[in-house]
């Protein structure tokens, strides 16, 4: 027998875990589908050495679950898990997830008016579905002519083997971005020999991370306002800093100073400082923040390779230059597929087609990086044009959930069985994105970053304060959305009253 939810959510990471919280608070009867054993999302994937989030741990943390035990400003990923997983036992989310359930594909039944849920563990109905995936949650694993041959360890860094040691080996990271830039200080600790091999040079920051003391946990537990204001001005002093330099590139000229003033005092070989040296502007690719990357890349067990990879034998990698490059063990720090990701070839919408054919034909896009002309009664979190460059994405994740539930109510208010957004709106909105993220540093400052797809599309920024994002999704914006009742066959606009 097919089971039938009134909402079925796709993730159990911060967005399947924040928006079960919210319809559970508005009595919505609702399951989780998580292909992992456990909650995270990716922070249960990531395990790498060194793994831990670039945003203030004040500000990546919800609101309304605010933790006043982190140990660090910038938390390590295992705190961060065990986060995520005290605020799902608290408000009773594990009760709601199905473990170990994959979703195969997801399809819009526009006769029935519900979507049907192929997974892993049988078929699931839907009235509504919502999409909390997550877009960095399938890992990039580039493929180099020969690595079958390879006959010791390969590892993704999202598919990190903890028992695995590197202790006394001499270690090949492939990579040098926000990953590799917290994996290489690790590992250059315990490695015999380090071989870095970078194909573009990133922009390294001073990092501020600092322990935080007993005496001020007590502080937070004992006064919450004062945690509420260190994470308003973490949020504020990012704003008004970060979004002027990124959005307009001629203010971003203070962080390449401070980045170079790092780099000249962290390494001070001027050969070496020249191959560190990014020949696009700070903040076309994500900032990132490091103490000891740059030293352990300037050490003498570490060899910092700039040719491309050729091919790899059983023992070396090869690069185009000829050289051989033994190794004993090789990490792929390689990112993630975001705007190529394979769940959109999942879900297939009223006209058959899938959300992948759909954004290779008219772009990758949606309304409000929420809801996609098309694909009735659904809905995703983190979608296009919703990520940042400054902040945390689970500010982000948090203006959406209002806007959702009050889409919710409304179609329980006013028994509308089908809700979609009108393609004139979704299209309208996302010109207006891309004519505000054609000047900014991520369109033009000169990198190719995964910000931006095959065809030089962003559809991953948003080009403005994010407190103007959850502005536009205080409410929901009945007039942008075509609406079917339980008596109509026809699809006919929403009225505001």
């Amino acid at each position: 027998m097919t089971d039938h939810h009134r909402v079925v959510i796709i993730g159990a990471g911060f967005g399947g875990i924040g928006a079960s919280i919210k319809l559970a608070g508005q009595g919505v009867e609702h399951v989780i589908l998580e292909k992992a054993d456990d909650v995270g999302g990716t922070w249960l994937a990531n395990q790498y050495p060194g793994c831990r989030c670039d945003v203030p741990s004040h500000l990546y943390s919800f609101s309304f679950a605010l933790n006043p035990d982190w140990s660090d400003s910038y938390s390590l990923q295992p705190e961060i898990w065990r986060y995520l997983r005290k605020v799902a036992e608290d408000h009773h989310v594990i009760d709601r997830i199905r473990f170990g359930c994959k979703v195969e594909t997801s399809r819009w039944d526009d006769e029935r008016r519900r979507w049907v849920i192929d997974t892993s563990q049988g078929t699931v109905t839907a009235d509504v579905l919502l999409s909390a995936h997550g877009f960095l949650s399938e890992p990039s694993v580039p493929h180099f002519e020969g690595i079958e041959k390879f006959a010791g360890q390969v590892m993704h860094s999202a598919y990190w083997d903890p028992s695995y040691d590197v202790t006394g080996k001499r270690v090949a990271i492939i990579g040098t971005g926000a990953s590799a830039v917290q994996i290489v200080p690790r590992l250059h600790e315990q490695a015999d020999r380090l071989s870095v091999f970078q194909r573009t040079a990133a922009w390294i920051l001073p990092h501020r991370g600092r322990t935080i003391p007993d005496w001020e946990r007590t502080l937070y537990r004992t006064v919450p306002a004062a945690q509420r204001f260190v994470r308003g001005w973490h949020y504020w002093s990012a704003e008004l800093l970060a979004v002027p330099a990124l959005t307009k590139p001629g203010r971003g000229k203070m962080l390449k100073k401070v980045a170079l003033k790092h780099l000249e005092d962290q390494v001070p070989d001027p050969e070496l400082r020249a191959r560190l040296t990014p020949a696009f502007v700070p903040g076309c690719k994500r900032l990132t923040p490091s103490n000891d990357y740059l030293p352990a890349i300037a050490s003498p067990k570490t060899e910092l390779v700039t040719s491309g990879i050729d091919r790899i034998d059983e023992s070396s990698i090869i690069t185009e230059d000829g050289v051989r490059h033994e190794v004993d063990v090789i990490i792929l720090a390689t990112g993630f597929r975001v705007t190529d990701n394979t769940f959109p070839e999942l879900v297939l919408g009223r006209d058959g087609r899938t959300m992948r054919e759909v954004w290779d034909g008219d772009g990758m896009g949606a309304y409000n990086g929420t809801t996609l002309a098309g694909f009735p009664n659904f809905f995703m979190l983190a979608g296009p044009n919703t990520g940042i460059g400054h902040t945390s994405l689970v500010y982000m994740i948090e203006a959406q959930l209002p806007y959702i539930v009050d889409a919710l109510r409304l179609m329980r208010e006013r028994d509308i069985e089908v809700l979609e957004v009108r393609p004139d709106v979704q299209v309208a909105y996302n010109e207006e994105i891309q004519r505000k993220v054609a000047p900014t540093v991520w369109n033009t400052g000169g990198c190719k970053s995964w910000y931006l797809d095959k065809n030089g599309h962003n559809s991953t920024i948003w080009p403005d304060f994010t407190f103007k994002f959850a502005q536009r999704l205080k409410h929901f914006d009945v007039e942008s959305y075509y609406q079917r009742l339980r008596t109509s066959d026809q699809l006919s606009p929403l009225a505001s009253v």
